[in-house]
């Protein structure tokens, strides 16, 4: 008979997956926990487009509710947005895909990653990422069963991942390679020499590419390899894409994956139990962004190459040496010279001067000794931010004398 007196049981410790316990907290998390407990912060932390979403695409979103289409779609998405999403990588990148068999809607980019890993990683299977890389790269990998490798990228090299330096790092349980370019959070654009020599690794090792293009459409003097484009890499290569930064499209949560066709039905299968289809009303903006989008993504471009112009030239000016971003929308000064570590700058930085920026260890180990500026923000708010972090270093710099 059950003892309902009996003193209570202690709390289990494995309620919770080990995995998950094991598994660091976002590195930019803090500093966001701390910026929303402060006033009057020029914040160049968020890696967000200070633009709205264009109006018509915002109005193509709107007509949707209003005619009432907030029912599911097809998992893999809306037969007309595939259409398009296909037209558009033959259009611009020379890259076939069928609309029907090769490419799956998603929620958000986000959510393209998660499904890619999951759909290839056995328990073991090894993926190598560069570091520093955007932060989701070493946890999905790990909740997915994987292990990540990290490659050291650096400042000599503009933060591109090496042939050279993967190929060491190749083993039996190597499964994939994981790159994201233009890249999160330094900028860096790889050119078509270093492109080729990891599709040749590919090929030579038999591995497969997850290619991360989110920022593609943002380039600065440079041209965007899309990396099933290279020859006999469409069918080994895993494309994600979206419209959050190109379109400005965050909160849209809409993007998508390209693949052979085995590839697309096995991450289909994780997608119809998990998400079951994309927003509906983001599905028919995306289309609308498709169509008509183009002219205000060159707008913003524009912008943003402004900005990024302007904050290059002074952040080196102010003593803070920053090699050229070529895409995305971020740059990735050196603090070694202040004598700080990347958190100890990023921290007292918001906390004497107000400004936000992200320590470079968020990425990886070898974003120690810089700090992620991101210039999605207005110009206005750029240089007052810039006059504040000079002051910053001033200050600081007479202290230390």
């Amino acid at each position: 008979m059950l003892n309902t007196k009996s003193a209570p049981t202690q709390a289990r410790d494995n309620l919770i997956s080990q995995k998950v316990t094991s598994l660091p907290p976002s590195g930019i998390r803090k500093f966001f926990d701390l910026l929303s407990s402060m006033e009057d912060i020029i914040s160049l932390g968020i890696g967000e487009p200070d633009f709205v979403t264009p109006w018509h695409i915002r109005e193509a979103g709107t007509y949707s509710l209003e005619k009432g289409y907030t029912m599911y779609t097809s998992n893999s998405g809306m037969s007309e947005l595939r259409q398009e999403l296909a037209s558009y990588l033959e259009l611009r990148y020379g890259v076939s895909y069928h609309p029907e068999h090769e490419i799956l809607v998603t929620t958000g980019t986000s959510e393209g990653l998660d499904l890619a890993l999951r759909a290839i990683i056995n328990p073991g299977d090894e993926v190598i990422i560069p570091d520093p890389c955007y932060v989701a790269y070493p946890a999905d990998i790990i909740l997915a069963g994987g292990v990540p490798i990290l490659v050291p990228t650096n400042e000599e090299n503009n933060f591109v991942i090496k042939a050279t330096d993967i190929e060491a790092r190749i083993t039996k349980q190597t499964k994939a390679i994981l790159i994201g370019y233009p890249a999160n959070p330094t900028g860096a654009v790889m050119s078509q020499k270093e492109a080729d020599a990891i599709a040749g690794l590919a090929k030579k090792y038999d591995l497969l590419v997850i290619s991360d293009e989110l920022y593609a459409r943002l380039v600065y003097g440079a041209e965007h390899i899309c990396f099933p484009s290279l020859p006999g890499m469409k069918e080994r290569t895993i494309l994600i894409r979206g419209f959050s930064k190109s379109h400005a499209m965050t909160g849209w949560r809409i993007g998508y994956v390209s693949a052979d066709r085995r590839f697309i039905q096995a991450l289909a299968k994780i997608h119809q139990y998990t998400m079951l289809s994309a927003p509906t009303m983001a599905q028919v903006a995306a289309i609308e962004a498709l169509r008509n989008g183009e002219s205000e993504v060159e707008k913003m471009v524009q912008e943003y190459n402004r900005r990024r112009r302007f904050m290059v030239k002074r952040l080196n000016e102010i003593g803070l040496p920053c090699f050229e971003p070529k895409g995305a929308f971020y740059a990735f000064p050196s603090i070694k010279a202040t004598g700080m570590n990347s958190e100890e700058f990023a921290e007292r930085l918001l906390l004497e001067e107000k400004v936000a920026v992200v320590p470079g260890t968020a990425f990886g180990q070898c974003g120690e000794g810089f700090v992620r500026c991101c210039y999605a923000t207005s110009l206005s708010s750029i240089e007052e931010a810039l006059r504040r972090m000079d002051r910053f270093i001033r200050k600081n710099r007479l202290k230390s004398e």
